[in-house]
């Protein structure tokens, strides 16, 4: 495992022959995007735009990578002919670094890959084979538990829905705003779920409250936890290039604050997250950059917490 390496080095760090303590798993996978294009191309554009992003985080005492391994594996080949096809390649690739002997941070690509993510995650020794000991913590505009969009019950539009189908099990959403009313009914009637809407706790009035309620939620968080950020979940102004922008979303200090309070949350072990529809600007590189300092802050924070 991790003989080879990709020539792009997140962070633009220097490659590494050994094991890994922290590893870069980049999807380029686009096959059922609905709107804006261009997800496949994410992961190689975060990877080099992390070569702009400061080594120093507060969190440690030290630049990153702090005397720790951070290794970027080849990316995901691609290959399949069908999108189930694809989606068993990702499962297959993820497989071989989800064993708990280093920390995953998952680049992608559409969101239509958590499916994959949770099968390749169902056999960490941490969850031991049930996925029902998972809490899934998913950080989006849109809360993906439509059961199909346009006949396909793999689209990203579905992403949350198949998860909790894969037997995860809990659901806690973060900056929801852009959902339909079967959605909505699910989120009502399914007690796995517990979505926190974006319109909530950005309101001028009384938003404060329900943001502090928020990350009170977060820090009571017991057991394993994957974290899934679809950048989209960010306001649209910061990632304006993501296949769906939409306003009224996290503002990046908020983004930054969740990540900070589940990774301290005394009763919770992160053991690995994804930072997903990633697409490069092509007059900006503020989308590609934001999700590249959005996962430097994971490995950070992930550090801070060993």
């Amino acid at each position: 495992m991790g003989e080879e390496f990709s020539e792009g080095q997140f962070l633009g760090l220097a490659p590494i022959d050994g094991d890994a303590d922290i590893v870069i798993l980049s999807l380029p996978y686009e096959l059922t995007t609905s709107y804006g294009q261009g997800t496949a191309n994410g992961p190689a554009a975060c990877i080099e735009a992390s070569g702009q992003v400061e080594l120093y985080d507060s969190l440690l005492d030290d630049d990153l990578p702090a005397g720790y391994s951070i290794v970027t594996a080849q990316p995901w080949d691609g290959e399949g002919g069908t999108l189930e096809e694809q989606l068993e390649g990702i499962e297959q690739y993820l497989k071989e670094w989800f064993t708990g002997d280093a920390f995953p941070v998952v680049l992608g690509g559409e969101h239509g890959s958590l499916p994959a993510e949770m099968r390749a995650l169902s056999n960490h020794p941490t969850l031991g084979g049930n996925l029902d000991r998972l809490t899934l913590v998913q950080i989006d505009a849109h809360a993906d538990l439509r059961d199909e969009l346009d006949g396909e019950k793999y689209s990203h539009a579905c992403a949350a829905r198949r998860a909790l189908d894969e037997g995860v099990g809990n659901l806690i959403q973060i900056g929801i705003r852009a959902y339909s009313r079967e959605e909505e009914d699910f989120i009502t009637n399914d007690e796995r779920v517990n979505t926190w809407f974006a319109r909530d706790f950005i309101t001028p009035c009384g938003g404060e409250k329900v943001w502090h309620a928020l990350l009170a939620e977060i820090s009571r968080i017991e057991g394993p936890v994957w974290l899934t950020l679809d950048i989209d979940g960010l306001d649209g102004s910061l990632v304006p290039d993501t296949g769906t922008p939409v306003p009224g979303g996290l503002a990046y200090w908020q983004a930054i604050e969740v990540i900070e309070g589940l990774f301290s949350a005394s009763g919770a072990e992160v053991i690995g997250a994804d930072v997903v529809e990633i697409v490069p600007g092509s007059e900006s590189n503020l989308t590609q950059f934001t999700a590249a300092m959005l996962a430097t802050k994971i490995i950070a924070a992930h550090l801070a917490s060993l």
